[in-house]
């Protein structure tokens, strides 16, 4: 649950530090270029997390492969306070969780559905104006699949799941049943 708070607040930090959709576009694509050489290059893995390696090595590397890429002020910035705070693990849950940050900022409610298909356009626009009916806010839909589902939907806001899966209903069926 630390890491989880800490994820949140780096995520929320580069959100607040943004001012607009264009530099929430540009600087999020940077920090996913960088995610995905770090993920992908073992050694510069080893050299930004390695107890065994200086600080000062260590962000000169960072700053290397920084300007290599092209990473602007801000993006450069942030990657450098998550290895001065030794924080490159959360990297990659800090980049899932930006979007929802960013929402936040601008009072759009984010929802992640998962269905056991993909869902229509049609379907989608319902479920987006319903769900923008009972926030009375905007709404960001995250949509995803998993056939374990069954049928149905399942709708999650933050911590909150709406179930309406065949899946769910038979585990609640389930339980009321083991109760009685």
């Amino acid at each position: 649950m630390k890491n989880q708070t800490l994820v949140r607040k780096y995520a929320e930090g580069l959100a607040q530090a943004l001012k607009d959709e264009r530099e929430f576009e540009s600087v999020g694509a940077e920090v996913r270029v960088f995610l995905d050489l770090f993920v992908s290059r073992e050694d510069l893995r080893k050299a930004l997390v390695s107890p065994f390696v200086n600080a000062r090595k260590k962000a000169a590397v960072l700053k290397d492969v920084l300007a290599g890429s092209g990473t602007g002020p801000k993006a450069s910035r942030f990657l450098s306070l998550l290895l001065q705070h030794k924080r490159l693990d959360l990297l990659p849950a800090v980049v899932d969780l930006l979007p929802e940050a960013w929402s936040d900022k601008h009072g759009v409610v984010s929802f992640e559905v998962t269905s056991a298909a993909p869902l229509t356009a049609g379907q989608k626009e319902r479920l987006e104006k319903g769900l923008e009916a009972s926030e009375k806010k905007p709404v960001r839909l995250v949509f995803k699949t998993d056939a374990a589902i069954v049928g149905g939907l399942a709708v999650r806001k933050g911590n909150i799941v709406y179930d309406a899966s065949v899946e769910g209903q038979l585990a609640a069926l389930k339980e009321r049943l083991g109760q009685g």
